[in-house]
């Protein structure tokens, strides 16, 4: 059965969500803060996770050299003329949002949360980077701004260890799962990014990333298509040779088979994902996103799956 709060689709989308919560759809806008991360600045490395491009996954930000409230407005005209709707979302997204000092981190989620059509703040960073003084930071907000949402958004990837050094994330599983226990204890919602497609990693793997989320009870997640960018360490692996990207019918069975395995309250915030057109080396096919969208759907509608269709199986994993 399909809950009503998915507004008639098979999954809990962060359309349906938003609809729901402010009763209007509601869009995000993407930000650059001009902070960096450990895994760039020497702290952990200097080239940054394998597939992570020189914009620190912030390609799609508006300009940096801004500030905050000039990067928001520059935003809200980019939708103007969808017209259905002036509620937006600040994303802080290049980078890791929460690696900077006290005093700028405070500065920047205010000069955000304060402006009235943002409805709220979604904080991309990684769980090495939650210390005790950002997250009574986070806490205080929630005080200041108590009808806005604040979240937090972690990069996972994949919950197995060989993968995750490939990847070069840096960080063990067991700090994630500290970072999520000290989040979720001062009731700050919970995203995670999780890639499909990554190298080696077969579909029980990425299902078992899904199972092992479900237990954690995290508020919403991300499901993206592993995309190969120019001038990363990823394609200099692509390019030999070393392994292959998903095809539009293997990534479509792919998503499926999790959205499937997923707990039906977790709300889905992404289904693909953006490549860059002028960074993009593979797969071509994610650059047609309508007509993936529309196979996705027409499919969804033809054979009735749905998200959580078969959670039950997993939930004594």
């Amino acid at each position: 059965m399909i809950p009503s709060l998915w507004l008639d689709r098979p999954y809990y989308s962060l359309d349906a969500y938003c609809k729901n919560r402010y009763g209007a759809k509601v869009y995000k806008i993407a930000l650059d803060a001009g902070l960096t991360c450990p895994n760039r600045d020497g702290t952990l490395g200097s080239r940054g996770c394998i597939f992570c491009s020189a914009g620190g996954s912030g390609d799609f930000a508006v300009k940096p050299m801004n500030s905050i409230a000039e990067q928001l407005i520059e935003g809200q005209a980019m939708f103007g003329k969808k017209k259905t709707g002036n509620l937006f979302i600040a994303y802080f997204q290049a980078y890791t949002n929460t690696y900077g000092s006290l005093s700028y981190l405070k500065e920047i989620y205010e000069e955000a949360l304060k402006q009235p059509q943002i409805v709220g703040i979604s904080i991309a960073t990684r769980p090495d980077c939650l210390g005790d003084e950002i997250l009574d930071l986070l806490v205080s907000l929630q005080t200041q701004y108590p009808t806005k949402d604040i979240w937090v958004e972690l990069g996972l990837q994949t919950i197995h260890d060989t993968t995750a050094a490939y990847i070069r994330r840096g960080y063990q599983l067991n700090m994630f799962d500290t970072a999520v226990a000290n989040l979720q204890a001062r009731n700050i919602p919970v995203i995670v990014h999780v890639i499909l497609g990554l190298p080696s990693e077969t579909p029980d793997m990425i299902l078992d990333t899904i199972k092992y989320l479900n237990r954690k009870k995290i508020f919403g997640i991300k499901l993206q298509l592993l995309h190969v960018l120019k001038e990363t360490d990823l394609a200099l692996d692509y390019l030999a040779g070393k392994f292959e990207t998903l095809s539009k019918e293997e990534y479509l069975s792919l998503l499926i088979t999790c959205l499937k395995h997923l707990s039906p309250d977790i709300v889905v915030h992404r289904l693909t994902g953006d490549g860059p057109k002028d960074l993009l080396i593979a797969p071509t096919w994610s650059l047609y996103k309508r007509d993936f969208f529309n196979t996705f759907h027409r499919h969804l509608k033809q054979t009735g799956e749905y998200q959580g269709q078969n959670y039950k199986d997993l939930v004594d994993f």
